[in-house]
Protein backbone atom coordinates (compact mmCIF):
# COMPACT_ATOMS: atom_id res chain seq x y z
CA UNK A 1 0.00 0.00 0.00
CA UNK A 2 0.79 3.40 -0.77
CA UNK A 3 2.23 5.66 2.20
CA UNK A 4 0.20 8.48 2.30
CA UNK A 5 1.32 12.28 2.40
CA UNK A 6 -0.80 15.25 3.67
CA UNK A 7 0.01 18.82 2.97
CA UNK A 8 -1.36 21.36 4.91
CA UNK A 9 -1.87 24.29 3.00
CA UNK A 10 -1.90 28.14 4.49
CA UNK A 11 -3.91 30.86 2.88
CA UNK A 12 -4.23 34.24 3.62
CA UNK A 13 -7.17 36.58 1.76
CA UNK A 14 -8.48 33.94 -0.36
CA UNK A 15 -4.84 33.36 -1.67
CA UNK A 16 -2.90 29.87 -1.10
CA UNK A 17 0.59 30.67 0.52
CA UNK A 18 4.23 29.61 -2.16
CA UNK A 19 4.47 26.97 0.72
CA UNK A 20 1.54 25.00 -0.96
CA UNK A 21 3.62 24.31 -4.09
CA UNK A 22 7.10 23.86 -2.26
CA UNK A 23 5.33 21.40 0.04
CA UNK A 24 4.72 19.41 -2.84
CA UNK A 25 8.16 19.02 -3.88
CA UNK A 26 9.11 18.25 -0.42
CA UNK A 27 6.11 15.19 -0.31
CA UNK A 28 7.76 14.07 -3.88
CA UNK A 29 11.54 14.43 -2.44
CA UNK A 30 10.41 12.08 0.69
CA UNK A 31 8.52 9.58 -1.22
CA UNK A 32 8.30 9.27 -4.79
CA UNK A 33 5.87 6.73 -4.92
CA UNK A 34 3.27 8.00 -2.14
CA UNK A 35 -0.06 9.49 -2.60
CA UNK A 36 -0.29 13.25 -2.01
CA UNK A 37 -3.18 15.16 -0.49
CA UNK A 38 -3.67 18.42 0.24
CA UNK A 39 -5.77 19.82 3.24
CA UNK A 40 -7.22 23.10 3.58
CA UNK A 41 -9.05 25.18 6.81
CA UNK A 42 -11.31 27.92 6.44
CA UNK A 43 -14.89 29.15 5.99
CA UNK A 44 -17.15 30.89 3.11
CA UNK A 45 -15.46 31.85 -0.22
CA UNK A 46 -11.93 32.66 0.56
CA UNK A 47 -11.56 28.61 1.62
CA UNK A 48 -13.35 27.65 -1.49
CA UNK A 49 -10.78 30.04 -3.78
CA UNK A 50 -7.34 28.19 -1.84
CA UNK A 51 -9.05 25.00 -2.96
CA UNK A 52 -9.28 25.89 -6.66
CA UNK A 53 -5.93 26.73 -6.34
CA UNK A 54 -4.66 24.05 -4.55
CA UNK A 55 -6.64 21.07 -6.64
CA UNK A 56 -4.22 23.07 -9.45
CA UNK A 57 -1.04 21.17 -7.67
CA UNK A 58 -2.19 18.49 -6.00
CA UNK A 59 -4.72 15.33 -7.08
CA UNK A 60 -6.89 15.51 -4.15
CA UNK A 61 -7.94 18.49 -1.69
CA UNK A 62 -9.62 17.97 1.82
CA UNK A 63 -11.45 20.88 2.54
CA UNK A 64 -12.47 21.66 6.12
CA UNK A 65 -15.31 24.56 6.09
CA UNK A 66 -15.45 25.88 9.16
CA UNK A 67 -16.78 29.49 10.79
CA UNK A 68 -14.36 28.79 13.40
CA UNK A 69 -12.06 28.79 11.42
CA UNK A 70 -12.14 32.04 9.33
CA UNK A 71 -9.01 32.92 11.43
CA UNK A 72 -6.79 30.36 11.31
CA UNK A 73 -6.31 28.83 15.01
CA UNK A 74 -4.15 26.13 15.76
CA UNK A 75 -5.88 25.04 18.86
CA UNK A 76 -9.19 24.90 16.61
CA UNK A 77 -7.76 22.84 13.89
CA UNK A 78 -5.26 20.34 15.44
CA UNK A 79 -8.05 18.15 16.93
CA UNK A 80 -9.85 18.41 13.47
CA UNK A 81 -7.14 16.98 11.90
CA UNK A 82 -6.60 14.39 14.28
CA UNK A 83 -9.56 12.97 13.29
CA UNK A 84 -9.35 12.63 9.46
CA UNK A 85 -5.51 11.85 9.29
CA UNK A 86 -4.97 8.26 8.87
CA UNK A 87 -2.51 6.40 11.49
CA UNK A 88 0.50 6.41 9.51
CA UNK A 89 0.36 9.08 7.73
CA UNK A 90 3.41 11.88 6.68
CA UNK A 91 2.12 14.79 7.40
CA UNK A 92 4.10 18.37 6.15
CA UNK A 93 3.49 21.85 7.78
CA UNK A 94 5.40 24.93 6.64
CA UNK A 95 7.86 25.86 9.58
CA UNK A 96 6.46 29.54 10.38
CA UNK A 97 4.81 31.01 13.54
CA UNK A 98 1.24 28.62 12.56
CA UNK A 99 3.24 25.80 11.98
CA UNK A 100 5.45 25.88 14.96
CA UNK A 101 1.83 25.95 17.06
CA UNK A 102 0.48 23.43 15.18
CA UNK A 103 2.94 20.07 14.44
CA UNK A 104 3.81 19.18 18.14
CA UNK A 105 0.50 18.63 19.60
CA UNK A 106 -0.69 17.61 16.47
CA UNK A 107 2.09 14.27 16.29
CA UNK A 108 0.82 13.79 20.18
CA UNK A 109 -2.80 13.71 19.04
CA UNK A 110 -1.78 11.13 15.75
CA UNK A 111 1.49 9.43 18.27
CA UNK A 112 3.47 10.23 15.39
CA UNK A 113 6.81 11.23 15.34
CA UNK A 114 7.98 14.74 15.20
CA UNK A 115 10.33 16.29 13.10
CA UNK A 116 10.71 19.82 13.11
CA UNK A 117 12.56 22.38 10.26
CA UNK A 118 13.68 20.07 7.87
CA UNK A 119 15.30 21.51 4.76
CA UNK A 120 16.17 17.85 2.87
CA UNK A 121 15.43 14.57 2.08
CA UNK A 122 17.81 12.28 1.84
CA UNK A 123 15.77 8.98 1.64
CA UNK A 124 13.27 5.96 3.27
CA UNK A 125 15.38 2.61 4.54
CA UNK A 126 12.71 0.56 5.66
CA UNK A 127 10.13 3.09 8.29
CA UNK A 128 13.38 5.23 8.43
CA UNK A 129 13.51 8.42 7.25
CA UNK A 130 16.71 10.43 6.43
CA UNK A 131 16.14 14.10 6.33
CA UNK A 132 18.66 17.09 6.84
CA UNK A 133 18.01 20.13 9.37
CA UNK A 134 20.17 23.36 10.54
CA UNK A 135 21.93 24.05 13.75
CA UNK A 136 23.36 26.87 14.59
CA UNK A 137 21.97 29.53 12.29
CA UNK A 138 22.47 26.98 9.37
CA UNK A 139 25.94 26.56 9.98
CA UNK A 140 26.35 23.02 10.40
CA UNK A 141 23.74 20.58 8.40
CA UNK A 142 22.45 18.15 10.96
CA UNK A 143 21.42 14.45 9.07
CA UNK A 144 18.55 12.68 11.16
CA UNK A 145 17.60 9.33 11.25
CA UNK A 146 13.43 9.16 11.88
CA UNK A 147 11.26 6.23 12.35
CA UNK A 148 8.19 7.26 10.69
CA UNK A 149 6.73 3.88 10.29
CA UNK A 150 3.69 4.85 12.65
CA UNK A 151 3.67 8.11 10.96
CA UNK A 152 4.96 11.74 11.26
CA UNK A 153 4.56 15.06 11.52
CA UNK A 154 7.02 16.95 9.80
CA UNK A 155 7.47 20.97 9.45
CA UNK A 156 9.35 22.12 6.29
CA UNK A 157 11.76 25.25 6.25
CA UNK A 158 9.74 27.65 3.98
CA UNK A 159 12.09 28.54 0.70
CA UNK A 160 14.01 25.01 0.65
CA UNK A 161 12.18 22.99 -1.34
CA UNK A 162 12.26 25.40 -4.65
CA UNK A 163 8.48 25.52 -6.91
CA UNK A 164 8.77 23.98 -10.60
CA UNK A 165 6.99 25.36 -13.52
CA UNK A 166 3.96 23.80 -14.65
CA UNK A 167 2.45 21.80 -12.04
CA UNK A 168 -0.72 21.02 -13.41
CA UNK A 169 -2.69 18.33 -10.95
CA UNK A 170 -7.05 18.82 -11.60
CA UNK A 171 -7.50 17.36 -8.48
CA UNK A 172 -10.72 16.88 -6.77
CA UNK A 173 -11.90 18.57 -3.73
CA UNK A 174 -13.48 16.37 -1.35
CA UNK A 175 -15.36 18.08 1.63
CA UNK A 176 -14.01 16.62 4.82
CA UNK A 177 -16.06 19.41 7.27
CA UNK A 178 -18.25 16.67 8.99
CA UNK A 179 -15.60 13.82 9.75
CA UNK A 180 -13.55 16.90 11.51
CA UNK A 181 -16.59 18.33 13.51
CA UNK A 182 -15.46 21.48 15.44
CA UNK A 183 -13.79 22.47 18.31
CA UNK A 184 -14.10 25.08 20.91
CA UNK A 185 -10.82 27.03 21.81
CA UNK A 186 -9.73 28.35 24.67
CA UNK A 187 -7.87 31.56 23.28
CA UNK A 188 -10.00 33.82 20.17
CA UNK A 189 -9.01 35.70 17.32
CA UNK A 190 -9.36 39.64 18.61
CA UNK A 191 -7.86 41.65 16.19
CA UNK A 192 -4.86 42.12 13.45
CA UNK A 193 -2.41 44.55 13.86
CA UNK A 194 -1.00 45.53 10.61
CA UNK A 195 2.80 47.05 10.75
CA UNK A 196 3.32 50.73 9.88
CA UNK A 197 4.21 50.77 6.16
CA UNK A 198 7.21 53.21 6.31
CA UNK A 199 8.01 55.69 3.54
CA UNK A 200 8.74 52.95 1.29
CA UNK A 201 6.67 49.70 0.99
CA UNK A 202 8.55 47.13 0.66
CA UNK A 203 6.25 44.56 0.21
CA UNK A 204 5.65 46.08 -3.25
CA UNK A 205 9.23 46.44 -4.77
CA UNK A 206 10.21 44.46 -7.60
CA UNK A 207 14.05 45.18 -6.50
CA UNK A 208 15.35 45.04 -2.78
CA UNK A 209 18.83 45.66 -2.19
CA UNK A 210 18.58 44.30 1.51
CA UNK A 211 21.37 44.76 4.16
CA UNK A 212 22.91 42.86 7.02
CA UNK A 213 25.40 42.70 9.91
CA UNK A 214 28.31 42.95 7.60
CA UNK A 215 27.50 46.76 6.76
CA UNK A 216 29.26 47.16 10.38
CA UNK A 217 28.53 50.72 11.50
CA UNK A 218 25.60 53.37 10.15
CA UNK A 219 27.44 55.20 8.23
CA UNK A 220 28.64 52.58 5.70
CA UNK A 221 24.88 52.32 4.77
CA UNK A 222 25.29 55.05 2.42
CA UNK A 223 27.00 52.89 -0.31
CA UNK A 224 23.83 50.39 -0.09
CA UNK A 225 21.57 53.77 -0.42
CA UNK A 226 23.82 54.69 -3.71
CA UNK A 227 23.70 50.91 -5.16
CA UNK A 228 20.07 50.84 -4.93
CA UNK A 229 19.82 53.88 -6.44
CA UNK A 230 21.83 52.55 -9.67
CA UNK A 231 19.64 49.43 -9.81
CA UNK A 232 16.44 51.25 -9.24
CA UNK A 233 15.90 49.37 -6.29
CA UNK A 234 14.63 50.29 -2.27
CA UNK A 235 16.38 49.34 0.36
CA UNK A 236 15.75 46.54 3.10
CA UNK A 237 17.44 44.80 5.66
CA UNK A 238 17.91 42.03 8.27
CA UNK A 239 16.92 42.04 11.90
CA UNK A 240 20.30 43.12 13.42
CA UNK A 241 19.88 46.46 11.06
CA UNK A 242 16.45 47.61 12.93
CA UNK A 243 17.54 46.33 16.77
CA UNK A 244 20.36 48.93 15.82
CA UNK A 245 18.33 51.43 15.37
CA UNK A 246 20.03 51.94 11.60
CA UNK A 247 16.65 51.96 9.97
CA UNK A 248 13.02 51.51 10.46
CA UNK A 249 11.17 48.40 11.08
CA UNK A 250 9.12 48.54 7.93
CA UNK A 251 12.25 47.90 6.02
CA UNK A 252 12.76 44.68 8.11
CA UNK A 253 12.52 41.56 5.69
CA UNK A 254 12.06 38.09 7.62
CA UNK A 255 8.99 36.50 9.98
CA UNK A 256 9.47 38.99 12.64
CA UNK A 257 9.21 41.83 9.59
CA UNK A 258 7.52 42.19 6.39
CA UNK A 259 7.47 39.43 3.90
CA UNK A 260 8.60 40.20 0.55
CA UNK A 261 8.03 38.98 -3.26
CA UNK A 262 10.57 41.09 -5.31
CA UNK A 263 11.95 39.66 -8.48
CA UNK A 264 15.39 40.46 -7.45
CA UNK A 265 16.78 40.19 -4.27
CA UNK A 266 20.67 41.61 -3.15
CA UNK A 267 21.10 40.38 -0.16
CA UNK A 268 24.23 41.99 1.43
CA UNK A 269 26.45 41.48 4.51
CA UNK A 270 23.58 38.91 5.54
CA UNK A 271 24.42 35.40 7.15
CA UNK A 272 20.72 33.91 5.46
CA UNK A 273 19.05 32.89 8.43
CA UNK A 274 15.85 30.59 8.08
CA UNK A 275 13.65 33.62 10.00
CA UNK A 276 15.43 36.36 7.18
CA UNK A 277 14.90 33.99 4.36
CA UNK A 278 11.02 33.30 5.59
CA UNK A 279 10.07 36.37 4.79
CA UNK A 280 10.85 36.27 0.88
CA UNK A 281 8.26 34.50 -1.10
CA UNK A 282 8.18 34.16 -5.13
CA UNK A 283 11.68 32.44 -5.54
CA UNK A 284 13.47 35.92 -6.67
CA UNK A 285 16.35 35.69 -8.39
CA UNK A 286 18.57 36.06 -5.46
CA UNK A 287 22.07 37.86 -5.09
CA UNK A 288 24.40 37.03 -2.02
CA UNK A 289 27.46 38.66 -0.79
CA UNK A 290 29.11 37.51 2.01
CA UNK A 291 33.01 37.49 3.62
CA UNK A 292 31.93 33.95 4.97
CA UNK A 293 32.04 31.28 2.30
CA UNK A 294 30.10 29.12 4.34
CA UNK A 295 27.61 31.54 4.76
CA UNK A 296 23.93 29.77 4.51
CA UNK A 297 22.46 32.23 2.09
CA UNK A 298 25.03 30.85 -0.61
CA UNK A 299 22.88 27.74 -0.38
CA UNK A 300 19.76 29.84 -1.62
CA UNK A 301 21.63 32.27 -4.15
CA UNK A 302 21.36 32.05 -7.64
CA UNK A 303 24.76 34.05 -7.70
CA UNK A 304 27.26 34.14 -4.81
CA UNK A 305 30.25 36.33 -4.56
CA UNK A 306 32.49 35.86 -1.21
CA UNK A 307 33.66 39.75 -0.27
CA UNK A 308 33.60 42.23 2.04
CA UNK A 309 30.53 44.64 1.14
CA UNK A 310 32.45 47.42 2.09
CA UNK A 311 34.83 46.78 -0.71
CA UNK A 312 32.95 44.94 -3.33
CA UNK A 313 29.61 47.35 -3.29
CA UNK A 314 31.22 50.54 -4.25
CA UNK A 315 32.60 48.94 -6.99
CA UNK A 316 29.62 46.79 -8.11
CA UNK A 317 27.99 50.58 -8.27
CA UNK A 318 30.92 51.98 -10.00
CA UNK A 319 30.71 49.55 -12.60
CA UNK A 320 26.34 49.92 -12.93
CA UNK A 321 26.59 53.36 -13.13
CA UNK A 322 29.35 53.26 -15.53
CA UNK A 323 27.12 50.59 -18.15
CA UNK A 324 24.48 52.96 -18.29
Amino acid sequence: MARQIFAYILHKGGVADDSAQELSIAARKLDPEATVTAVVGGAGEQLAKVCEQAAAIYPEVWKIDNEALAYINAEVIRPMLARIIPAGAVTLVPHEHFGMDLAPGLSIKLNAAYLPDVVGFEGLEGGRLNAVREEFSGQVSTHVSCDISAGAVITVRPGAFQPQEGQGAGGRVVDKSGEAGTAAPRRRYLETVVAEVGDVDITKSEILVSVGRGIEDQDNLEIILELAKAVGGDVSCSRPIVDAKWLEKARQVGTSGQTVKPKVYMALGISGSFQHLGGIKGAPFMVAVNKNPKAPIFQVADVGVVADILEFVPELTEKINESK
